[in-house]
């Protein structure tokens, strides 16, 4: 064994949940935001096609720390009872770039993900917000509550999926982190009522439509990287605030703008960046819709592994 591997510290999915909670993840992203990091720095990450599906390689230096995550992307694994994302993640010494820790990359993803977008929804979302709607029944649906209970006294929680089952397991799963929430399996119909409402899906067309939405509604969007998938009406995003981690990743890998640009409900000049919400540059909107539109990216994951190490 080189002295490399054998110095390695390793943090598997058990000792991140021990040393990250989902609150201290949010904030810390939070603070390199208003610190004054701009995702439109972070070092581009590499997707490549292979048979099973993609591989990402997502690569980040920021703040002293330089860090790796090797991911795969493999739509057909949730049918064989697998994670549709899997990671490995290696942080390095900012100066030498010696690996020094390696981290179980699926828990990290899986906590990154909804802690971005609470960072974000914390910052648009009214203080009264607390009627969640999540569409999808997965892994990230389920943390999304945990995310988004860290931010919100929620008060209400539906959980909408295409498979009832799968559904009703999801609302049971996520009553351990708003035990105090009327949380249950819902319809489409139940956006009337939600002031927040999170995506995570692998839908390749619209969920709902425009007019569903409210207009105080605060929506997050994290189902796909894939530039011919969305979620989301382009109408919605032609009458909302679009918020986005870069516009670089955006004009590139967010299907739901993509998509919205081509239908020529949106103009690309109109998108909010992280950077710009965080900086104070530009004001969360309150008389329409705010939308979170994220792709996942390399700073997100070396943010919260540096807080396990």
């Amino acid at each position: 064994m080189s002295d490399v591997i054998a110095a390695l510290r390793l943090v598997d999915a058990r000792l991140l949940a021990e040393r990250v909670s989902m609150p201290e993840a949010i904030t810390a992203l939070q603070t390199v935001l208003r610190d004054g990091f701009d995702p439109e720095d972070d070092l581009p990450r590499t997707i490549a096609d292979v048979p099973g599906g993609q591989l990402l390689l997502m690569p980040a230096a920021a703040d002293g720390a330089v860090g790796q995550k090797f991911a795969s992307v493999a739509p057909g694994n949730p049918a064989r009872g697998l994670e549709r994302i899997q990671a490995v993640y290696i942080l390095m010494d900012g100066q030498t770039l010696t690996p020094t820790a390696l981290l179980d990359g699926t828990a990290l993803t899986s906590l990154r993900t909804p802690a971005v977008s609470a960072a974000c929804a914390d910052v648009l979302a009214g203080p009264e917000a607390g009627d969640l709607v999540v569409f999808g029944t997965g892994p990230q649906a389920i943390r999304h509550v945990e995310a988004f209970a860290a931010i919100r006294a929620l008060r209400s929680v539906r959980i909408v999926g295409r498979d009832a089952d799968r559904a009703a397991s999801a609302a049971e799963a996520s009553r351990t982190y708003a035990p105090e929430a009327d949380i249950r399996a819902g319809t489409a119909d139940d956006l009337r009522s939600a002031d927040l409402v999170v995506c995570a899906t692998t839908a390749a067309d619209p969920l709902f439509p425009s007019e569903a939405a409210r207009d105080d509604a605060t929506i997050v969007a994290i189902g796909s990287h894939e530039p011919d998938r969305t979620e989301l009406d382009p109408a919605l995003l032609g009458r909302s605030q679009v918020i986005v981690e870069s516009r670089r990743v955006a004009a590139s890998e967010a299907g739901d703008v993509i998509g919205a640009v081509r239908a020529g409900t949106l103009r690309p000049e109109d998108l909010v960046t992280m950077h710009d919400l965080f900086t104070g540059a530009i004001a969360p909107a309150n008389d329409r819709p705010r939308i979170i539109k994220t792709c996942g990216m390399g700073w997100q994951d070396l943010v919260v592994a540096r807080l396990a190490v």
